[in-house]
């Protein structure tokens, strides 16, 4: 019966963990990684699309995104997207394909980029914490209701503080791999 309680709060510091991972997909590190795309969106046909479903996008070389779109009128929509967003790269635009070329990283954008994901890596330790907190008032609740034992109790407390501690630890070692990646490049 613990686990079956304990599960949906474990459910959702999983769904964190790995929203943190994609958060990391998405920052720029001085490689070109299609990823940086993701949340860009183009104004298509009148609806916001994706990037990657407007044409197609490649790496050609290890600091360069090409992306090449199956119909050219959306090449204007698509550099005016890139600009618009938070990227900081020009894309260069020859009338067939979009190119963006990766800067080296200074040594200040790798320390501002480690900062970045320090502070994402704290926010998701906040919100598994709070995932904690949810859990323990809802089996208060429900010790209170006498649907469990105070031991019972104890035990699904013991179990939630266990879980917390596994996927903070995870969100941790999330984060020192990407520091580490991004301090080598």
């Amino acid at each position: 019966m613990a686990s079956e309680l304990i599960k949906p709060y474990e459910e959702k510091m999983v769904k964190t963990v790995a929203a943190l991972v994609n958060d990391y997909a998405t920052i720029r590190a001085g490689r070109a990684n299609p990823h940086v795309l993701d949340k860009i969106t183009v104004e298509y046909y009148g609806t916001p699309t994706p990037i990657n479903q407007v044409g197609s996008i490649s790496v050609p070389e290890a600091r360069i995104i090409q992306i090449q779109p199956w119909d050219n009128s959306v090449l204007k929509a698509i550099e005016k997207a890139i600009n618009a967003s938070d990227l900081g790269l020009n894309p260069n635009n020859d009338g067939k394909v979009i190119r963006l070329i990766f800067p080296e990283l200074t040594e200040e954008r790798r320390k501002d980029l480690t900062k970045e994901m320090k502070k994402k890596a704290e926010n998701s330790k906040v919100a598994i914490r709070n995932i904690r907190r949810d859990a323990l008032d809802a089996f208060k609740k429900i010790e209170k209701k006498k649907e469990i034992t105070e031991d019972e109790l104890k035990d699904l407390e013991d179990e939630t503080q266990k879980l917390t501690d596994k996927y903070i630890a995870e969100v941790d070692k999330k984060c020192d791999e990407k520091c580490k990646d991004i301090l080598a490049v």
